[in-house]
C-alpha cells in the first residue's frame, strides 16, 4: 500500500496525466466557451500506487481515457471543470463497451478517467456525452483510436 495521502496521489496522478502528451494520443473539440480535451493511453504507464488508491486497472490490454472540461473566461481558461462525462467505445466489429467514468479531482481540478479493454492493434470508435451544465443539452464528440497492448 502507497505511503502517499490521497491528496499526493491526486497531485502525482494529475501531474502523470499532464506529462503523457509524449506518448498518449490526445485531442480537444470547441463548444463555445467550453473546450473538451482528452487523451487515450495505456494503463501501465500509471504508477502501481496511484493506480491501486483510484481503483485503475493496469494490463497491457486496458487503456485509459482521460477527459477534463475547461471554460474561457475573461480571456483565461478556468482548471478541469465538474461535468457528467458518459460514453461508448465500438470496435470495428461493432461490439461495444459502456464507457464507465471515475471523477478524480485534486481540490482544484477535476478530470474523469474510464478504463477501456482491447486486444491488439484494435480499433475503436469512440463516442462522448460531456454535460457541464445539467440545464444544457450535453456536447457530443467522436473520435477513432487505433489501441495496441503494452508489451513493457
Amino acid at each position: 500500500m502507497s505511503l502517499l495521502r490521497p491528496y499526493q496521489c491526486a497531485a502525482a496522478l494529475l501531474m502523470l496525466l499532464f506529462s503523457l502528451s509524449a506518448i498518449a494520443q490526445t485531442g480537444s473539440q470547441q463548444f463555445g466557451d467550453y473546450t473538451v480535451q482528452y487523451s487515450v493511453f495505456n494503463s501501465t504507464f500509471i504508477e502501481p500506487d496511484i493506480a491501486e488508491t483510484y481503483g485503475l486497472v493496469r494490463a497491457a490490454d486496458r487503456t485509459l481515457i482521460n477527459v477534463s472540461v475547461t471554460k474561457s473566461e475573461n480571456g483565461a481558461s478556468t482548471l478541469g471543470l465538474p461535468a457528467e462525462v458518459r460514453g461508448t467505445a465500438a470496435n470495428l466489429l461493432q461490439q461495444q463497451q459502456q464507457l464507465d467514468f471515475k471523477e478524480m479531482s485534486d481540490g482544484q481540478a477535476t478530470y474523469y478517467i474510464a478504463t477501456l479493454r482491447h486486444s491488439h492493434e484494435e480499433t475503436f470508435n469512440i463516442t462522448l456525452q460531456v454535460q457541464p451544465e445539467p440545464e444544457r443539452a450535453p456536447f457530443e464528440m467522436k473520435f477513432s483510436r487505433t489501441l495496441y497492448v503494452d508489451g513493457r
